[in-house]
Order: structure tokens, then sequence, then C-alpha cells
């Protein structure tokens, strides 16, 4: 596996790289510092041909637009300090109150309207991997201690693209790093609908408007049931909510990593399976993709991706009965996450 480094010319005179990682099984990954963001993933299918299986942006600066921040739907990105949503936008963590961005509706969202995937991450190359790296200083959008962040990108010969985050800090604060990419296995424009899942995961945590309840209840004789094969779209129309946008109670043993999920796209034969040693996954279907960003002459419109967020659980710092993201000086962020491609005829 090799790694080449693009610097990116621009008039902001930011040091901005873009990184191609590839190996021999004709995988090509593609990886910005801006956001630690995976901006393009291109795997053979079942007959060799080399497509695009990711929504993201040629130029990495497009990463930085007006245009796109102020419609940001986090594209391939690193999102944190916490991923997901927290609730009011505020928690309490050893008897002192917290308040956080409100950048969706009254919830915070991805860390904030100036969370990691708008940081400009420093970069380097360590042998076979690529490693980026950022300080989070205290009170960066409103979250206690000084957070120093790793995440590495490997892609081996067995077509696997593995992550591998880690954090530290000198004070306790909540932490949940995942990767954003959006998945469309097909490698043409359409939506992801035909798309057969499977998730390894007994519960799930249902949520009015996106915030978890603080139930933990069984997917049986409900759509959330993907224990066995079902296509994204099948059960679509029992869902309360317009689409999937949830977090999976998987049924991994924290810390240990497991497969979570399976997707396949028969009409490519593409596969991918993905791993963690995280507790959950929030799977999203792409619903609110509007059409206002693309790739060349393809707009990524509504439900043409997927998205697998590894994570800790949605509002975790408000339910205590959640599996605990607070990370303190004797207890750091360390997990890893595995995106596996294949294909079968």
């Amino acid at each position: 596996m090799n790694i080449e480094e693009s610097k990116i010319e621009n008039s902001k005179n930011l040091s901005v790289s873009l990184y191609t990682l590839k190996n021999k099984r004709g995988t090509s990954v593609k990886i910005t510092n801006i956001g630690a963001t995976i901006t393009s993933i291109t795997t053979p299918d079942k007959n060799g041909t080399i497509e695009e299986i990711v929504l993201g942006f040629d130029d990495p600066m497009s990463y930085l637009s007006e245009e796109y921040k102020n419609n940001c739907v986090y594209l391939g990105a690193v999102a944190g300090r916490f991923a997901n949503r927290i609730a009011g936008g505020q928690f309490s963590l050893n008897g002192k109150n917290y308040k956080l961005a409100q950048n969706n509706g009254a919830n915070h969202l991805h860390g904030g309207p100036e969370g990691f995937h708008f940081k400009l991450w420093n970069a380097k190359i360590e042998a076979d991997t690529l490693v980026l790296t950022l300080l989070s200083p205290d009170n960066d959008e409103g979250y206690p201690g000084n957070l120093e962040v790793k995440v590495s990108y490997r892609l081996n010969d067995d077509n696997e693209l593995i992550i591998d985050y880690k954090a530290s800090t000198d004070k306790a604060t909540p932490v949940n790093l995942t990767n954003h990419s959006y998945f469309n296995l097909s490698g043409k424009k359409g939506n992801i609908l035909n798309h057969e899942l499977m998730i390894m995961a007994d519960h799930y945590t249902p949520a009015i408007d996106a915030i978890p309840t603080g139930e933990i209840l069984s997917v049986e004789n409900t759509p959330f049931d993907f224990k066995t094969f079902h296509k994204i779209g099948e059960r679509m129309h029992l869902l309360p909510e317009k689409t999937y946008d949830h977090n999976m109670v998987l049924n991994n043993k924290e810390g240990e990593l497991s497969l979570a999920a399976i997707a396949k796209e028969n009409s490519s034969g593409r596969i991918l399976e993905v791993f963690t040693t995280l507790p959950g996954m929030q799977f999203y279907a792409g619903y609110f993709l509007d059409g206002t960003h693309g790739r060349g002459n393809r707009k990524f419109e509504s439900l043409e991706g997927f998205c697998f967020e590894t994570q800790y659980f949605p509002d975790s710092p408000n339910k205590p009965h959640f599996p605990s993201c607070i990370v303190s000086p004797d207890k750091p962020f360390n997990h890893t996450t595995v995106f596996k491609f294949s294909t079968k005829n």
C-alpha cells in the first residue's frame, strides 16, 4: 500500500493537502486534512470496473466554501468533539453545567458549527498510515478540557480501510468521534433503497425529533430489525419518521472489534462490511440530501447515500444509563472502525 500527497493551492494560503491511499486490489481512498475527511473511495465491482462509492467533493477547498458551511451535510468528515446530537445543547458533568451551540434546531449536532469537520488538521505519513492530529482547546465550542485527537487511516491489501481514533484530555469531557461517509455501492447516480443491509443489533434507541427517549428497545417486529438482510426501502413506509436516522445498539462488547453491519448492492456485486469497537452505530439513509452539493455534474439528492456512523449513543452525556462517552485524564478515547470492501457475483 502506498500513500501520495498532493498540496492544494488556494487563495486562503491554507496548508491543505489531499492524500491518496492505494492497495493492490484496485481500491483507492482519498483523504484531505480539512476535517480529516474521506473525499473519495473507488473500488472494483464484480466485473472489475472501478467506480466511486462515496459522496464527496473533488476539490478539498469545497469543504470550506460558504455554500457548504451554510448547508453542511458532513460528507466523509470526522465529526467531533461529540458526533450526533446533544439535547438542548447542554449537559452537566461533575456538578457543572455546560452550554453548547444549538446548530440543529434546539440541539447541538456533530460538535457545533465549527466542529472538527471544519478544522484544518495536521497530517503526516507514517509508513503505510496517514496520521491526522488536532488540538481542541479548553472551551472549544463550549466543551471542557484541552483535547488532543489523533485519527489514523490505513488501507491494506485485504481491502480494509482501518480507522483508529484516539483522544486524550486534561479534564473530563464528552467525546464521540465518527466518520460520516455516505456510501452508494452501485457506483452510479441513484438512490440506495435497493441496497440490502444486515445490522448486528438486537436493540435500538427510539427517538423523538432525533433525540433518544432514553429507552433501549428490541428491534423485533419493527422496521429496525436488520438481523437478516432487508432492503433499505423495504419497510421505510412503516417508520414513524420519514427515514432511517437512528442509533442501533450493537451486540458486540465495547472495546472488542466485532462485525457491526453488512451492506450489499446486487447490480455491482459490491459488499461493505463494518467492524467497530464502539457500542452503537447511527444508520442514516441520507434523506436530507437536497441536491445542493455534488461531484461534477452529479448532484447528491435525497436517499442517494447511506451512513454507518459508529459511535456512542446520541445524547449520552444526558443519559447516565447509556454507555459512558466521558473521557478523562485516566480514561482516553481509543476506538477502531474498519470498512471492508469485497464483491460477489
